[in-house]
């Protein structure tokens, strides 16, 4: 019997965070949450703050809990986050301040001061990065504009997964998937972009190293691996961005395969050789983050889930309770069909708070039914992310040259049944959803490699395909309505 390895992926989304302990017997990878917490955030004097010391507290909680399941031995430890957000580090290794959340309302407005300085088509032409307003240049710009004093006492600056990473080795280093997120690292040189970070007056001094993923940063901590149990356990740069993990553990063959990476955010792209960045695909506002493996992941970011949380949330306010998922999908699938949708992108949803108010506001604005009903809000979200889904594949099909039939959807959204469904009828492509999981597995998985368990992307693949069951949606249903429906849509974008 092939001995078991055993590695501890730290997955941080925006909703919530998972400590998951990964065992691999040499073909299977299988995954146990040994802890589940809330990424909360919370605002303070008008700023929107993650709390990352809560961060911290649910890291060591989690390695506590595995060491006393299975004793002190794990192979390797390593973060995972979404990208953007950031902490700065004095000169002494302190935290100077508790990260803004990217919602914040500080990025308000500053695209286009910084553009001003640098155009928008300079930055593409050098980063291949899509431009977002809440992209971790805008956000450090906006803190030179506003003459904040932490610039001028910071070293460093590491995004959340390696600023995480940093406080477990004591090692200030940044992955590359993340760091291509920043808006910051220069396509071609490979680097950061220092012509971009002298125009924007953000002192180039605190961008750190730079390192690939599937790198081994550091030991653990001496004073870490005494209070939470463990031995000199390595820890590990996997993808550090969730979705470069995500998309490791697509559990695809061949080439003619989309994915998405389905949560508060669906990251819907193609995995690519080398970046496309021309006029078309800055029109088109694509972007060009890194992947494992010497990948690109080309892709569209759209607004996921995020109006569904938003609703349940105002709904929570409102009533005590929150509505649960598997309710709101039920509920959704019994509304009336082909009724109302909304732009999932628009700027009015990006911000956090009364949801359903604005959702209502944007289909009076375009002479659609108002929404009452629980299921009636959770069945536009599907059906607008459907739609989304479509425009997002057919422009990547344009842009790429090429012709995809396979969709491939992972994370949590894969277990909605009914979004799955509408993905494939909307699309015309074949489905296949799975692993729920893929972020926590491409986590494991590059720390396979990187310890020498797993050999390459291809092997980490066909370690998921033998580990993971997918389910697979045809699509059916009536293309027609389809087809009227994503007309009127295109008129929202």
């Amino acid at each position: 019997m092939a001995q078991v390895k055993r590695y501890m992926a730290l997955d941080f989304g925006a909703e919530s965070g998972r400590a998951i302990a990964a065992a691999f017997d040499g073909k299977k990878m299988d995954l146990e949450i040994l802890r589940r917490f809330s990424t909360d955030s919370t605002t303070m004097l008008g700023t929107l703050y993650w709390d990352f010391p809560s961060f911290i507290r649910n890291i060591k909680l989690g390695l506590s809990a595995y060491a006393g399941k299975y004793g002190s031995d794990l192979a390797g430890i390593a973060c995972d986050s979404w990208g953007v957000d950031f902490g700065l580090l004095d000169k002494t290794g302190h935290l100077l301040a508790n990260p803004v959340h990217y919602r914040d309302a500080r990025t308000n407005g500053i695209p286009e001061k910084l553009h001003a300085v640098i155009p928008a088509r300079t930055l593409y032409q050098r980063t291949g990065i899509q431009i977002m307003s809440f992209n971790t240049i805008y956000q450090l710009y906006a803190m030179v504009l506003n003459n904040s004093p932490l610039l001028d006492k910071a070293v460093s600056m590491l995004l959340i997964a390696d600023l995480a990473s940093y406080f477990l080795s004591g090692t200030p280093v940044q992955e590359y998937t993340t760091a291509t997120t920043s808006e910051m690292y220069d396509a071609e040189r490979m680097d950061w972009s220092r012509d971009s970070l002298l125009s924007a007056k953000i002192p180039p001094g605190m961008m750190p190293e730079i390192v690939a993923p599937g790198t081994v940063i550091g030991p653990l901590l001496d004073s870490v691996a005494a209070e939470c149990g463990l031995g000199p356990t390595p820890i590990i740069a996997p993808g550090s961005h969730d979705t470069a993990s995500a998309v490791a553990a697509v559990p695809a063959e061949g080439e003619d395969w989309l994915y998405v990476s389905s949560g508060t955010w669906s990251l819907m792209g193609a995995e690519l050789a080398a970046p496309i960045i021309n006029d078309a695909t800055f029109n088109a506002n694509f972007t060009n983050e890194g992947g494992v493996d010497g990948t690109i992941r080309f892709l569209k970011n759209i607004s996921g889930m995020w109006m569904l949380q938003e609703c349940r949330r105002a709904w929570a306010k409102e009533e005590g309770q929150a509505a649960d998922y598997e309710t709101l999908a039920r509920l959704a699938e019994e509304a009336a069909p082909f009724v109302r949708f909304v732009n999932p992108n628009g700027e009015r949803f990006l911000a956090p708070g009364g949801m359903p108010e604005r959702i209502n506001a944007a289909l009076r604005e375009t002479g659609q039914p108002e929404a009452k009903e629980k299921g009636e809000f959770a069945r536009l979200c599907f059906e607008s992310l459907a739609l989304a889904y479509r425009h997002t594949a057919q422009t990547v099909e344009e842009l790429t040259g090429k012709k995809y039939n396979v969709l491939h959807i992972v994370g949590g959204g894969s277990l909605n049944t009914l979004l799955n469904q509408l993905a494939a009828d909307a699309t015309g492509m074949v489905v296949k959803a799975g692993p729920v999981e893929a972020t926590a597995l491409g986590n494991s998985l590059m720390q396979a490699v990187a310890l020498g368990d797993v050999a390459s992307l291809s092997e980490a693949r066909q370690v998921v395909r033998d580990s993971v069951q997918v389910k697979t949606f045809e699509p059916k249903g009536d293309r027609s309505r389809w087809d009227e429906m994503y007309s009127r849509f295109q008129q929202l974008l």
